[in-house]
């Protein structure tokens, strides 16, 4: 398994409980994929630096995870058809 860092904007149309949700959501589904989440640092909503999808704001979201590489993919379609995602970047971070 390797290790990862997974940032997320979340969209600002929800509250912090629905952002819960989504970060809940992005957890499980590592842990479904096999995947172990070391952490996750919720930064808060906060003004972006350049309009995306025509939001200016979201709430963004840092995980910590090991996972194997194969289910990289796999994540990442996850997280481009999830609706309250805005922008994501995963990579891997040397151990």
């Amino acid at each position: 398994m390797r290790n990862y860092e997974l940032a997320f904007i979340i969209e600002p149309g929800l509250d912090d409980e629905g952002a819960t949700n989504v970060v809940d959501k992005v957890s499980q589904f590592v842990k479904s994929i096999n995947g172990e989440v070391a952490s996750v640092d919720v930064w808060g909503r906060r003004k972006l630096a350049y309009p995306i999808n025509n939001y200016r704001e979201g709430t963004y979201v840092l995980f910590q995870a090991k996972m194997p590489p194969a289910s990289v993919v796999e994540l990442e379609r996850n997280l481009k058809l999830s609706e309250e995602i805005v922008r994501y970047l995963l990579i891997n971070v040397e151990s």
